[in-house]
């Protein structure tokens, strides 16, 4: 694989896409989970805390009972509570419960500071003395713990939620203000994000490879298709055009398969067309061509100097000359056809223009004895180029009185509509079979019942006469009956053209 190509390009892209997209979901999810067991730690801590405050209040409430219950009263009742208060609160604190924490009791002393007075394990024992006292002068409970942690910590190492700690602050009987630490490590949420990291990171690491697999698939895909156009493009340049691409499927990629195929399909038909005509402009110059030598050869050896030969001799080769110029008339015409001239934009009178030409081509068919029908009398205005559509309705004229038997009929008619005028060319000729219907406008298509040397033209007029109504912004449509004639429907602006 070519590191310029565009499989290569489109793996670097997706492979930098998928880093991005599985990074920020497993990042994003890690956050997510860090985030709960730190709020499942935070939890437990304050559930502890509860826990541990309830459990000390009813203790108190219990030794000053048994105080008095002793008979003793005043300072010694108050003295002789704290003293079980403080004996019992290891007991208190090591059950119900309490026992997942970690905590150190600190009781003020003369020098208005605090004093560590009892503590269950090292962990409990915290330097945050200030916090200590804020929680007295609030009498609430004060958190001061875990700290700024970043939440993605423990993603690509052990993780590290810190330590959770609440300030209690406590009254003892005999007045003397107390706090109790409540210490929770998370371990357990720990263990839980270290347990959760390598499948995280698996599944980030497959989802990763999918990701990129999947969208090289997709352009695996993607990229046949330019493969078949590569395939079709060098058989066009190599004159094959009977390759087919695939067109399964409603979607982009089979649209553009059609398009493609649609496209060689008609290279192919003009190319058919192409090949037809050179071998018909080849027959029908060669006749010509041989007829003209063959009297000339006459003319050289003997016939200039017998008047009939010479005036037979002279005659086709007249005839035969004006046929090679009606071919070379309708190439430059199709030549001219394809450059962008100037089209004027002018009033002129369709119908006065349509039996003017209907004149002219009366003249050549008078000695098939043909009747020529134009429009009504009266004008009909339309704007346009009139020369070229004289060249137009020539075209069309011309082919009805080759193709219209001896006795037949040709007609013109004409009718104004609110925004165009439509003019019909109708003839009783031989008609065009219904499988050519399509093709008629094509250039160097011909029909099979136009190949007669009599009538045969070059398959230029009709794609000439298409090229007229297009560059008029008008329409032509043709219908046929084989037998019964033809009809040529036209549609022409009545207005100036949109530029």
């Amino acid at each position: 694989m070519r590191l310029s190509s565009i499989r290569a390009r489109v793996l670097y892209l997706s492979g930098i896409f998928a880093l991005l997209l599985v990074g920020s979901v497993t990042l994003a999810t890690y956050f997510f989970v860090a985030d709960g067991m730190s709020r499942s730690a935070q939890e437990t801590t304050w559930r502890l805390t509860h826990i541990a405050s309830r459990a000390i209040a009813r203790t108190t409430t219990t030794v000053k009972l048994d105080a008095a219950a002793e008979g003793l009263e005043g300072v010694d009742r108050e003295h002789e509570a704290q003293r079980q208060l403080l004996r019992a609160i290891p007991d208190i604190l090591g059950s119900g419960g309490a026992e997942e924490g970690a905590y150190a009791f600190y009781l003020e002393d003369e020098d208005s500071g605090l004093s560590l007075v009892w503590y269950s394990a090292d962990e409990g024992i915290v330097d945050l003395e200030a916090q200590r006292l804020d929680a007295i002068d609030r009498q609430q409970p004060v958190q001061s713990g875990p700290g700024q942690r970043s939440a993605l910590t423990g993603m690509l190492t052990s993780a590290d939620l810190g330590n959770y700690i609440v300030h209690v602050p406590l009254t003892l009987p005999d007045k003397t203000q107390g706090v109790l630490d409540v210490v929770y490590t998370p371990d357990k949420e720990e263990a839980i994000l270290d347990s959760a990291r390598a499948p995280m990171l698996i599944v980030a690491v497959f989802a990763f490879i999918v990701a990129v697999l999947m969208m090289q698939i997709i352009m695996s895909w993607v990229l046949s298709l330019v493969d078949n156009v590569r395939v079709a493009a060098d058989s066009i340049e190599a004159g094959q055009l009977d390759v087919h691409l695939p067109e399964e499927g409603e979607h982009e990629i089979a649209d553009l398969a059609h398009a493609l195929n649609n496209l060689m399909d008609r290279l192919r038909l003009r190319a058919e067309a192409q090949t037809r005509f050179v071998a018909d402009a080849s027959h029908e110059l060669a006749t010509p061509v041989a007829g003209i030598r063959g009297y000339v050869n006459i003319l050289r050896e003997w016939g200039s100097e017998d008047p009939i030969t010479r005036d037979e001799a002279v005659t086709a080769i007249d005839r035969e000359s004006l046929r090679m110029a009606k071919l070379c008339g309708d190439l430059l015409s199709m030549i001219r056809s394809d450059e962008m001239l100037e089209y004027r934009h002018v009033r002129y009178d369709i119908n006065a223009l349509s039996r003017e030409v209907l004149a002219t081509t009366a003249t050549r068919f008078i000695d098939k004895g043909l009747e020529f029908i134009g429009p009504d009398e009266g004008p009909l205005w339309a704007v346009g180029d009139p020369d070229r559509i004289e060249e137009l309705l020539g075209i069309l004229l011309d082919n009805a009185g080759k193709y219209t038997p001896e006795g037949g009929s040709v007609v013109v008619s004409t009718s104004r509509q609110r925004d165009h005028v439509t003019v019909n060319v109708k003839d009783t000729g031989v008609g065009i079979p219904e499988q050519d219907l399509p093709n008629v406008f094509e250039r160097f298509y011909r029909s099979d019942a136009s190949r007669s040397k009599d009538t045969g033209g070059f398959g230029l007029g009709l794609a000439i006469a298409k090229h007229i109504v297009d560059m008029s912004q008008g329409v032509i449509r043709v219908s046929s009956h084989v037998g019964e004639g033809t009809v040529f429907h036209i549609e022409l602006p009545r207005t100036r053209m949109k530029e």
